[in-house]
């Protein structure tokens, strides 16, 4: 460890060659602003796609179909599903988006029985209401909630109208939920979605059942189940948890953050190489000083020190303003990617923070080790013959 009161020698090295220090922590902050965009899009995949102990959601769609638009099922179904045993709810829903591929900027409505978002239900009491309320969008037909991203991202507010896919709602609130897929959909009276779609078979046609079991571990005989009772009919089904339903549709996506992870790390070489190749002329240009240095008692390994020292704080420095750039522009941003009515939303945690100052400053270490190593080793004699 160094002593704090030969940080200001440190300090002070780093300020003798201010452009050169500057130009390196802004190379190392573009590294690090690129690193931590990937981690919050591989978070946002992973906290979409990734199951836990305690799921307990089925999404029951048509069978082989995949966009909302070609999946159709009678809204019928739902009293058989509710008599399957482990089964403690059903939720029909109509899904209608502006386009099924993977994209930036997707509108998803999704229609409801006016009972499961007005009522004391499981799915409206996870929200937390930031505009407007429930009893708003109970009294108008055509009202929607909007999930709190893309509220921001569209510039919505409460009592505003907007339309996409030929359906044209007005904001009766906004919403925030624990649950991503929430985060950036439309949530308007099933009844209304069903006439106001045009083709996605009018009355009594859904997209979808979301259906909740009452025990985790009954999650794949209740989809079994499910599946069997439908297998016969014009319309079979296939049940899956729903964490597993977004990875499969998003599979696209997925495989994009999987390429993400090689540019991941070519930022972190990137990093390695700046910081060493700023240490290494530092070190060069003060041979002679570190001479001077070891006449009054400066030990190697104290210098040794000093040059790590330099490297840790050049990449913390550029780590900070890279990773503070990145989550400001993904908090601001409202960034999420879209496929077949599915969200995964682009986000970071403190954890991703933590993760980016650590990175950078264990960067900055490895990256003085072989020019400290290099100067502490070197004798006095040496160090003044040097040009």
């Amino acid at each position: 460890m160094l002593a704090p009161r030969y940080f200001l020698v440190v300090i002070k090295q780093l300020t003798r060659h201010g452009v050169r220090t500057a130009l390196t922590v802004a190379g190392v902050g573009v590294a690090m602003f690129l690193f931590i965009a990937v981690q919050s899009l591989q978070e946002g995949v992973t906290r979409a796609t990734k199951a836990a102990a305690g799921d307990t959601t089925l999404v029951v769609y048509r069978e082989n179909r995949f966009c909302p638009a070609t999946s159709r099922l009678p809204q019928f179904y739902v009293d058989r599903i509710e008599k399957i045993p482990g089964v403690a709810s059903a939720v029909p829903i109509k899904i209608v988006v502006n386009n099924c591929r993977a994209s930036l900027d997707v509108i998803t409505f999704r229609g409801v029985p006016s009972e499961e978002l007005a009522g004391p239900s499981a799915m409206s009491a996870k929200w937390t209401v930031l505009a407007g309320g429930l009893d708003e969008w109970q009294q108008r037909s055509d009202s929607a909630l909007v999930g709190e991203t893309l509220a921001a991202r569209r510039g919505l507010r409460v009592g505003q109208s907007f339309d996409s896919s030929g359906v044209t709602v007005t904001v009766a609130g906004i919403i925030r939920s624990p649950e991503p897929q929430d985060q950036n959909v439309a949530y308007v009276h099933l009844d209304f979605l069903q006439q106001a779609a045009g083709k996605g078979g009018g009355l009594g046609s859904v997209t979808q059942f979301t259906v909740r079991v009452d025990d985790p571990a009954k999650m794949e005989s209740v989809a079994a189940a499910i599946d069997e009772a439908f297998r016969a009919e014009a319309d079979p089904t296939t049940t899956r948890p729903e964490k597993a339903f977004v990875a499969q549709a998003g599979a696209d996506i997925v495989e994009i953050v999987k390429f993400t992870q090689w540019l991941g790390w070519g930022c972190l070489a990137a990093v390695l190489a700046l910081v060493a190749n700023a240490i290494v002329l530092s070190v060069q240009d003060r041979i002679k000083e570190h001479a001077v240095l070891q006449t009054l008692g400066f030990r190697s390994g104290l210098i040794a020190r000093m040059i790590v020292s330099e490297g840790m704080l050049i990449g913390l420095l550029g780590g900070a303003l890279g990773t503070a750039a990145a989550l400001a522009v993904v908090h601001y941003g409202n960034f999420s990617l879209s496929q077949e009515g599915l969200s995964v939303t682009v986000q970071a945690s403190g954890q991703v923070l933590a993760l980016g100052l650590l990175i950078s400053a264990s960067v900055g270490i490895v990256a003085g080790l072989v020019p400290a190593v290099r100067a502490g080793r070197r004798e006095i004699a040496a160090c003044f013959r040097a040009v």
